[in-house]
C-alpha cells in the first residue's frame, strides 16, 4: 500500500524559505553597511592630490577604474625618513575622482602637467610616486553601479516582502485546515498491500471479515439481493492480537482505499475541532467510496457519555455525536465499511453499539498453539534460521503471547544471534529470547555463594518433581539456577494445552505445585527462606478466586468477585468485596482450608519423591540449567 502525498514536506519548505531570508537579510545590511561606511568616510578633492605630489608628500597612487576614489598612500615624516615606501612610514587618504573623469589617463596627464616631466615618469624631486593600476573584476564592478545597487535593494526588499506575504498565508492556511481529518490514506493494488494470507492465526475473525470483504468486491450482488451489509465492524481484543493487520487485510483483500485514524486524532483542547475533523473524514471516505475507514483505539472518543465533570458536552462527547451522526447517515449504496479496534469495549457508548452502527463484534483472540507457530514461521521468512529449529517447542514454551510478542520474540533472537558471533538463529537464542521476555536478561555475572546455589537447585528441584508427579499440573519445560530479573532461579512450566477453561482438579494441582518449593526446604533444611514468597502469593490469589469468583468452595455457587464501575468523572473504580463481616470470614477460612490441604499433599508427594528431587538438583548444581530432554532422561 502506497501512503498518499499532497506535495513536498511543509518541513522542507519551511527550512528553504527560512534560509533564502536569512541570506536577503544578510545581502540588505551588507549593501547598507557598505554604503554607510562609504558616506561616513571623508574622501579629499582631487586638486589636493595634486597639491600634495607636488610638494612631494605622495608616495603610492592606486587606482581602480570602477572606483569614484583613489587610494592613495602619504609620507607620516618625509624628513626623518626621506622616501622610504615602508608600511611604518605610510598611512592611507581617500581623494575623490570628482573633477578629474576619474580615468588613470587623466590622473597620469595632470601628474604629467604639474611636474613637467613625461606621463611615465611618476612625482618630482628624489621621489618617485608607485601608481598601480587593477583591473576590477565583474562582482566588483557590479557592486559600485548604482544601478545595480538599486535594483539589488529593491529585489532584496521584494524577496523579504514576498517571504512575509507566504509566512502569513501558510499561518492562515493552517488555522483553515485545523479542523482537516488527519487521516493516512493507502490506496491498494501494488506489491506491499496485506492480505489475509499474511495474518497467521484467527481463523474465524479472518471468516467474519471476509464477508465484508465480497461485498467491497461486489456491493451490487448483496443490495440486489435486499441484503443490508453491517456499516461497521467493531474488533475487539486485546493489544498486539493484530487487530490493525486485519483491518489493512480487508482493504488490501478488497483492493480499495484505506483510511487510517487514531482516535485520539480527533480530539483538541478547541471546541469542535473534533466534530469537524470527523465530517472531513466522511467527506473524504464517500469521494474515495468503496472504501474502508478504520479508527484505531476508537475508545479515546466513543466513551460512554455523561461521564464528564461538570459539563458533560465536552469536546469528546461532540466527536462522539458526529460520529454516531455520520454512521447513522450513509445512504445504502454507498459503499463504505467502518473498521474499528479497541481493547475495552465495556467502556464504549451504548448508541455506537446498537445495530446500524457497529452492528458486527469481532473478537480477536489470543493465539492457541498451532496459531502460535504459524505465526513463528511468517515472523521468520526474512531470518536465516537454523535448519534444526524446533517451532512446535516455541510455540509450547509461548502460552499467552500475542502476536506482537511473538514478532519481538524472534527480532530478540535474531539480536542475540548476532551479538554471540552465529550464522544462523537457532534453538538456543530462541529458548534465551522467550526467557529475556518473561523474566528478563539472565545475570550469569551474578556472584552466589554455594549455600545459595544449594538452596536454590533444592527448591527448584522441588517445583520441577510435583509438577511432574502431579496429573493436571502444567509441565516442565525447562530448570535452571541461574538468577535472571528478580528470581534466583526458576522453572518454566506451561500447560499442555491452551484451553480458556481450567478444572477445579487443575487449580489444586497448581496450588501444590507452588508449594513444592516451600516445602523442600521444611523438609530437607528445616528452615525457610524468602525465596518462595512469590509462589506463596500467586498460592493465596489462586485460592481466593476459587472461592470468591468461581464458586469452588463449600459455600455454594456465589460470587464475592470485585464489582467494577465507573466513576463521575469516567474513571474506573473496584468496589469492595460484596458480602458482610461473615461472608468475609468464611471466605478467609476457606482460602486458609484449601492451602492448607494443598501443603499437605505436597508434604507427602516431597517425602515420597524425595530420591528424585536430590537426583535433579545436583544435576542442576553441575550443569546450573536442564532442558526438557535432560530432565526427562533424569526422572524417566
Amino acid at each position: 500500500m502506497n501512503l498518499t502525498s499532497n506535495g513536498p514536506d511543509p518541513k522542507n519548505r519551511f527550512n528553504i524559505l527560512t534560509i533564502i531570508f536569512i541570506i536577503a537579510l544578510i545581502l540588505l545590511f551588507s549593501f547598507i553597511g557598505g554604503n554607510v561606511k562609504n558616506i561616513a568616510q571623508p574622501k579629499k578633492e582631487f586638486t589636493q592630490l595634486l597639491t600634495d605630489i607636488k610638494n612631494e608628500k605622495v608616495a603610492t597612487i592606486e587606482l581602480s577604474e570602477s572606483q569614484e576614489f583613489y587610494n592613495v598612500g602619504l609620507y607620516k615624516d618625509k624628513v626623518k625618513n626621506g622616501c622610504k615606501n615602508d608600511s611604518d612610514n605610510l598611512y592611507v587618504e581617500k581623494y575623490t575622482t570628482s573633477g578629474s573623469l576619474g580615468s588613470a589617463d587623466n590622473l597620469l596627464q595632470s601628474i604629467s602637467n604639474l611636474t613637467g616631466k613625461d606621463k611615465q615618469i611618476f612625482g618630482g624631486g628624489e621621489c618617485q610616486i608607485t601608481f598601480k593600476i587593477e583591473k576590477p573584476s565583474v562582482i566588483a564592478a557590479l557592486a559600485n553601479n548604482p544601478l545595480f545597487n538599486t535594483f539589488l535593494f529593491l529585489a532584496i526588499t521584494l524577496l523579504i516582502g514576498v517571504f512575509l506575504i507566504r509566512r502569513l498565508g501558510e499561518v492562515n492556511n493552517r488555522s483553515m485546515s485545523f479542523g482537516n481529518s488527519k487521516a493516512k490514506m493507502f490506496e491498494g493494488g501494488d506489491n506491499k498491500t496485506v492480505s489475509f494470507a499474511d495474518v497467521a492465526g484467527n481463523k474465524e475473525a479472518k471468516e467474519e471479515l471476509y464477508q465484508v470483504v465480497d461485498f467491497l468486491k461486489r456491493p451490487n450482488s448483496y443490495l440486489d439481493m435486499g441484503a443490508k451489509i453491517p456499516k461497521g465492524v467493531l474488533l475487539i481484543g486485546s493489544p498486539g492480537n493484530g487487530k490493525t493487520l486485519l483491518a489493512k487485510a480487508v482493504a488490501g483483500e478488497a483492493n480499495v482505499p484505506f483510511l487510517f485514524v487514531s482516535g485520539s486524532e480527533f480530539v483538541e483542547m478547541f471546541v469542535g475541532v473534533g466534530a469537524s475533523r470527523v465530517r472531513d473524514l466522511f467527506k473524504t471516505a464517500r469521494k474515495k467510496a468503496p472504501c474502508v475507514i478504520f479508527i484505531d483505539e476508537i475508545d479515546a472518543v466513543g466513551r460512554q457519555r455523561g461521564n464528564g465533570l461538570g459539563n458533560s458536552n465536552d469536546e469528546r462527547e461532540q466527536t462522539l455525536n458526529q460520529i454516531l451522526v455520520e454512521m447513522d447517515g450513509f445512504e445504502k449504496t454507498e459503499s463504505i465499511i467502518i473498521l474499528a479496534a479497541t481493547n475495552r469495549p465495556d467502556v464504549l457508548d451504548p448508541a455506537l453499539l446498537r445495530p446500524g452502527r457497529f452492528d458486527r463484534q469481532v473478537t480477536v483472540t489470543a493465539p492457541d498453539r498451532a496459531e502460535r507457530e504459524q505465526i513463528l514461521k511468517v515472523h521468520s521468512e526474512n531470518k536465516k534460521i537454523a535448519s534444526d529449529v524446533n517451532y512446535d517447542v516455541i510455540a509450547r514454551r509461548t502460552p499467552g503471547f500475542s502476536g506482537a510478542d511473538l514478532a519481538n520474540l524472534m527480532n530478540e533472537a535474531a539480536i542475540l544471534a548476532v551479538a554471540e558471533d552465529k550464522k544462523e538463529i537457532d534453538n538456543e537464542s530462541l529458548r534465551e529470547s522467550i526467557e529475556k521476555a518473561m523474566l528478563g536478561p539472565s545475570l550469569k555475572s551474578k556472584i552466589q555463594t554455594e549455600d545459595m546455589r544449594r538452596l536454590t537447585a533444592y527448591h527448584e528441584a522441588g517445583h520441577a518433581i510435583l509438577a511432574t508427579v502431579l496429573p493436571n499440573a502444567n509441565k516442565v519445560q525447562k530448570i535452571t539456577i541461574v538468577p535472571r530479573g528478580r528470581a534466583g532461579g526458576y522453572t518454566f512450566n506451561v500447560p499442555e494445552n491452551d484451553n480458556l477453561i481450567t478444572r477445579k482438579s487443575q487449580l489444586l494441582d497448581e496450588i501444590t505445585v507452588l508449594f513444592g518449593g516451600y516445602t523442600v526446604e521444611e523438609f530437607y533444611f528445616k528452615d525457610l527462606s524468602t525465596g518462595a514468597s512469590n509462589d506463596l502469593e500467586k498460592a493465596t490469589q489462586i485460592a481466593r478466586e476459587m472461592i470468591t469468583k468461581y464458586g469452588m468452595g463449600s459455600m455454594g455457587p456465589i460470587s464475592f468477585a470485585e464489582v467494577s464501575s465507573m466513576s463521575y468523572n469516567g474513571k474506573e473504580s473496584n468496589n469492595a468485596n460484596v458480602g458482610s463481616e461473615e461472608f468475609n470470614k468464611h471466605i478467609d477460612q476457606e482460602m486458609l482450608s484449601i492451602l492448607q490441604s494443598c501443603h499437605n499433599n505436597a508434604k507427602n508427594l516431597v517425602s515420597k519423591n524425595f530420591s528424585k528431587i536430590e537426583l535433579v538438583a545436583n544435576a542442576l548444581l553441575e550443569k546450573e540449567t536442564l532442558e526438557l530432554e535432560e530432565f526427562n532422561e533424569l526422572v524417566a
